[in-house]
Order: structure tokens, then sequence, then C-alpha cells
């Protein structure tokens, strides 16, 4: 920081050092990334916009769909109901601990299988990462019902297989308790998308430099050093995406609850908690309401990631 000489009397003043200017390299591949996914983005955005509008409408007015002409104005109503409703931050509570779990569980295992697929033979490489893929492209209900199955107490296999872990028996009923009900969302969920995260964060090994890799190696760093010092650092956009991506979809979690238990024995989620207002009660008010909230709940969250990653793609990839 320089300071500028005032005439006598007068104290000298910092002045800021002027912003880094981008590169044109970087210039160039915005206005390239603009090209590439506006036309996608607009085709989105007029899909996405009419439904989003139509939802804050409704969540304006106490509507039902059984008497469709006593449609009353009420403004805030409905968000007030909900905000002081209990069941609106036990469904909250539901998520948040779904998402945490299965996105941190994910997170490790993901980390774990991408660095499998990395360091597998190449004449092997693609049967792993074909097997590791395989569960992401099973349909969500179906991967629910075989979850569902395989844990049933009548028909499941868990409980035979497992009979020799503590608390497990014949008997034991996974559906009929709230966190033996959430253990099963969990695995399922994890089982799912798991896939999906390695899958991006295999993108972002891809990316280290192997010249940090082997000079880390020369000066004697472990294999735990150059993971924290060279590796994770330089994957911090991949898994940033890769968090934010899923992060976003399991909070909006709902096909598994929807199979598994019916939002029964406290496992109801905020996805579901709009289904049942809407499509169970016919409450439009209401459930548009509890769905514009889930909506400004996944902005906060995507804004949080993104400003608390504070990652420069750009300089990720070493622009100046």
């Amino acid at each position: 920081m320089s300071t500028t000489t005032l005439p006598p009397g007068q104290r000298t003043r910092p002045v800021s050092a002027p912003p880094p200017k981008v590169s044109d390299r970087a210039r160039g591949e915005r206005r390239l990334g603009w090209l590439l996914a506006g036309p996608a983005f607009a085709v989105m955005l007029l899909v996405t916009a009419y439904p989003i509008a139509q939802a804050v409408y409704d969540s304006l007015f106490d509507f039902r769909l059984t008497d469709p002409d006593n449609r009353s104005f009420t403004g805030l109503s409905n968000y007030w109901v909900i905000l002081t409703d209990p069941l609106w931050w036990r469904s909250i509570g539901v998520t948040v601990f779904i998402t945490v779990v299965t996105v941190a569980v994910e997170l490790v295992i993901g980390f774990a299988l991408a660095l499998v697929m990395v360091k597998a033979l190449s004449a092997i490489r693609p049967v792993v990462r074909a097997a590791i893929l395989i569960p992401y492209a099973v349909i969500t209900v179906v991967s629910a019902f075989a979850w569902q199955f395989a844990f049933d107490l009548t028909s499941g296999f868990v409980n035979s297989w497992f009979s020799w872990v503590p608390g497990i028996g014949a008997d034991t009923d996974w559906f009929g308790g709230t966190w033996t009900s959430l253990f099963v969302i969990c695995i399922a969920e994890i089982w799912k998308t798991t896939p999906f995260i390695s899958l991006l964060l295999l993108a972002g090994l891809a990316q280290v430099p192997e010249v940090l890799q082997e000079a880390a190696q020369v000066d004697g760093a472990t294999w735990w050093q150059r993971m924290w010092k060279v590796t994770i650092p330089n994957m911090k956009a991949a898994i940033m995406v890769a968090l934010l991506f899923r992060t976003l979809d399991a909070f909006r979690i709902f096909d598994t609850i929807f199979v598994m238990t019916g939002g029964a024995n406290g496992t109801e989620t905020v996805s579901f908690l709009a289904y049942r207002q809407t499509i169970a009660r016919l409450e439009i008010g209401l459930g548009s309401a509890v769905s514009v909230l889930l909506f400004l709940v996944v902005v906060l969250i995507a804004v949080v990631f993104i400003k608390g990653f504070k990652v420069d793609l750009a300089q990720t990839r070493g622009d100046s």
C-alpha cells in the first residue's frame, strides 16, 4: 500500500492498490461460458419462472382445491401459520439431519472411491468405474423399494443376515421407530448418490498437478501430508461443487420418504410436508407457502456454500 504526500501540515493518506486485472483468457472463457450456457439458462428460466411465480401468488391466498371459487386474500398469514407451527420446525430438523448425515458420509466414501478409480490399473479402470456408478443409474423409487424390501420385518433379509449384531434380531422392526427409519433412509440415500459425488471428485483429482505431488514426495512429505497440503487444497473447487449439488438435492428429498415411510414415525421432510398440504389435504395456499419457503432455504444454502468456500475458478486454473 503506497502513500501520497500532501501539503505541509496535513497527514499522508494511504492509497489502495488498484484491483487485480482480469486476464484476457479468463474474460474470454467467461464470455464463452455465457454463450454455451445462456440458451439452456434462458429455457430453464422460462420453464421455472411461471411455476415459481404461481406458487408465490397462491401462497398469499386461503385457497382449497375442493372449493376453488371461495378464494380470499390473506397476505402473509399462510407463512405465519407455517413458521409458528411446530410441525414445520420438526420437518426442518428431519431434513437437516438427513442432509448432514448423508452428505458427510457420501463425501468420505465418494473421495475414497475416487482415489480407487484413479489408482486402478488401466486394464480394469473402465470396469471399476462402471461398477461404482451402477447405483447412481438406478431410479430412486426402485432403489427405495429395494431397500424397503431388504429391511422389511416379514420379507426382508437384513434381520437374518445381521442377527449376530447386538440389537438386531428376527423381530427388529426397522420402520417402527423414528431413528431406525431415518437410519434406513440414510443408508438408501448414501448407496444411491455416493457415485455422483465420487464422479465429481474424480474430475477434481484429475486437475491436481502431478508435479506438485512429486515435489512434495521428494521433500519427504508423507501420504497424509500430501493429501492435506497438496491434493485437497487443489480440489477445493470440485469439493465445493460436489457438496453444493448434493446438499441441495438431499435437502429436497422426497421419493425415498414417500416409498419407505410415507412420512410416518417422525420422518416427514419439508418436501413431503409441501406434498401433504398440497396434494393430500388440497390446501393450495399453505402448500404453496411451504414450497416457497423450501425454495428460499435452498437459495440460502447455495449462497452460504458459494460465499463460504470463496472459490475463484480463475485462480484455481492459475490465471492472474
